[in-house]
């Protein structure tokens, strides 16, 4: 299946990724990894959640961390262009038969809940509450100085589906592979904010979250933040890297949390604000697409992902990654 040509006018304006929940199952175990290791910002907590927001960001939240019986992702948070846009992007998901639940969400105005055909559960709101800025306040750069949530990536069993449905509501390809044998989208790198990706797809047994990427200013704060982790009991956390991406040119680092959802840490990649972009074929062959180096990533990088709360995942109809380690 060839990539769609950009809609450029979709049903409702989606301005960006905002945030996401992860179920955790040690409250106090993940504030020491999110808050005194990376360096996110507390905007509130309780006995069972906290809220968390990175340096340069100005709503409430782009991070919430909720005891859990097990770990689980939860809603893929997007913020819409205004009230107007969010009552079209409901009547777009009623349309497709897809569920619209209307919820109350501290720290936001009008939210509903939905899933897209894959399953990957979703998060739409038009407002949340704005905080005052502290991206000059140098005294709170601490761990990876982590400035915004960036971007997620999800194991998808259809990419060619996944890619057609985002597509629809506005969300443009940057960069893709596909198999050579069958034509299919083997992963997709899709956009709304101007960089590489706000979402991406990944062949695999899904849907399940793959990761979630935070922006951080320079490459030398990932190994500011590898030096931290190796002397600070985090060293087996380090799934991968540190490296560079041939696809997004972006320099990353790959580790996990304590329950084992992953997190990149990432910088460098490229604007595709255009519209007349044309988004970058790589060969699924080509190793460097992974890594500009040439290193393959680990099986674990393949195969495992956190799973969405409330779904089944299926397998993918195509099969890994021909390029991995042994």
């Amino acid at each position: 299946m060839p990539v769609p040509a950009p809609n450029l006018n979709p049903p409702f304006n989606t301005v960006r990724l905002s945030h996401v929940e992860f179920g955790v199952t040690d409250l106090a175990r993940s504030r020491a990894f999110y808050v005194d290791t990376l360096g996110l910002q507390v905007t509130d907590e309780t006995a069972d959640t906290i809220w968390l927001r990175a340096l340069e960001e100005r709503g409430h939240h782009c991070l919430v961390l909720r005891k859990s019986d097990r770990a689980e992702a939860r809603d893929l948070g997007f913020k819409v262009w205004d009230e107007d846009h969010l009552d079209r992007a409901a009547a777009f998901f009623a349309a497709k038969g897809l569920p619209v639940d209307w919820v109350d969400r501290p720290y936001q105005d009008r939210t509903f809940r939905t899933r897209d055909p894959q399953g990957i559960p979703l998060e739409l709101y038009a407002r949340m509450d704005r905080l005052p800025p502290i991206h000059q306040q140098y005294a709170l750069y601490k761990g990876v100085k982590p400035l915004r949530i960036d971007h997620f990536n999800c194991f998808s069993p259809d990419v060619d589906a996944s890619v057609a449905f985002w597509n629809e509501i506005g969300f443009r390809v940057t960069e893709y592979t596909e198999d050579e044998a069958t034509g299919r989208l083997w992963a997709a790198w899709t956009h709304r904010k101007g960089g590489v990706h706000d979402i991406a797809f990944t062949n695999g047994t899904g849907p399940r979250l793959h990761h979630t990427a935070f922006w951080v200013p320079t490459p030398l704060n990932i190994i500011d933040l590898l030096d931290l982790m190796s002397t600070t009991g985090w060293l087996a956390n380090i799934e991968r890297g540190p490296g560079r991406h041939g696809i997004s040119n972006a320099f990353f680092l790959y580790i996990r949390d304590p329950d084992g959802h992953r997190i990149e840490i990432y910088c460098s990649d490229y604007q595709t604000v255009d519209p007349d972009l044309e988004p970058i074929r790589w060969d699924l062959k080509d190793p460097q697409r992974q890594t500009l180096w040439g290193a393959p990533a680990p099986r674990s990088w393949f195969e495992e992902g956190s799973l969405f709360a409330g779904t089944t995942p299926v397998p993918a109809t195509l099969s890994a990654s021909p390029i991995i380690a042994p």
